[in-house]
């Protein structure tokens, strides 16, 4: 006799995001962990939370996985405003979605999904061209260029506490040009902003790490800004320019099962 094993079927659910719907949906996009699953929405009094079956794990941020459920974002926003749940985050079983996340919060997600709808996030990283910035500091500044250039041919030895002062005003130097950078940049893109968030930058050359909230019909203008920052200041920095993506600087859906939160 053969004995047949029958898999109990996958209540849990990993989360990608929370959107106004009604009805039931399915989409293209399959689900992360590449075991093809339909990536549907389970909804509750005009929210839904977007979700494909899963087990119970903590998936690794390879880009696989991190491809697989901004794929499923990139779907929703061609259609919905949405609220982006973190990364890696898995309902332990159905019923959790609307006891524990829909419901205790619907209020407050109709308010978030008001304070974005008909709007985009758009990004702007700025980086000084390689060895620029230093050479700049020398020529606008005659008591660093001055010091730089007493300690030419003294030894390290000999010039020691005179070098570690050098450094410190050239840093002090290049954190007020990075502010003043920075500010010129702002000063150009505010107009056509709704919200905006300066995020750390990473390195000596990033100038600005910036998420920008915008409207939808104030797009065109805002990429007018950029390409003028671009021709304006192309010769001293490099711009890196991203969007539409999903409002993650903004609305940031956090949940532990015991309590949701928006961040």
């Amino acid at each position: 006799m053969t004995r047949v094993t029958i898999e109990k079927p996958i209540d849990s659910k990993y989360l990608y995001a929370v959107i106004k719907c009604r009805e039931p949906r399915e989409f293209k996009s399959r689900g992360i962990g590449e075991r093809g699953d339909v990536v549907h929405t389970i909804a509750y009094k005009g929210l839904a939370a977007v979700v494909s079956d899963s087990p119970v794990i903590e998936y690794d941020q390879s880009r696989r996985n991190m491809m697989a459920h901004t794929a499923v974002l990139e779907e929703l926003m061609e259609e919905f405003t949405l609220l982006p749940v973190r990364f890696n985050t898995v309902a332990p079983e159905l019923g959790s979605i609307e006891e524990r996340l829909l419901v205790p919060r619907h209020d407050e997600f109709t308010q978030l999904l008001g304070q974005i709808e008909n709007r985009i996030e758009l990004g702007i990283k700025a980086f000084w061209h390689d060895g620029m910035i230093f050479g700049e500091v020398l020529r606008e500044n005659d008591p660093i260029r001055k010091m730089r250039d007493s300690l030419e041919g003294r030894s390290v030895e000999g010039s020691y506490y005179e070098r570690i002062q050098l450094g410190e005003k050239i840093e002090k130097a290049m954190i007020q040009k990075k502010l003043d950078d920075e500010e010129k940049i702002l000063s150009r893109i505010r107009p056509h902003v709704h919200k905006s968030r300066s995020n750390k930058t990473i390195g000596d050359r990033m100038v600005l790490n910036g998420a920008f909230l915008v409207d939808a019909a104030k797009e065109s203008d805002f990429d007018d800004a950029v390409q003028s920052l671009d021709q304006d200041f192309g010769d001293r920095m490099m711009f890196k320019y991203v969007g539409p993506v999903p409002p993650y600087n903004f609305v940031n859906i956090v949940v532990n099962w015991g309590e949701v939160q928006a961040v």
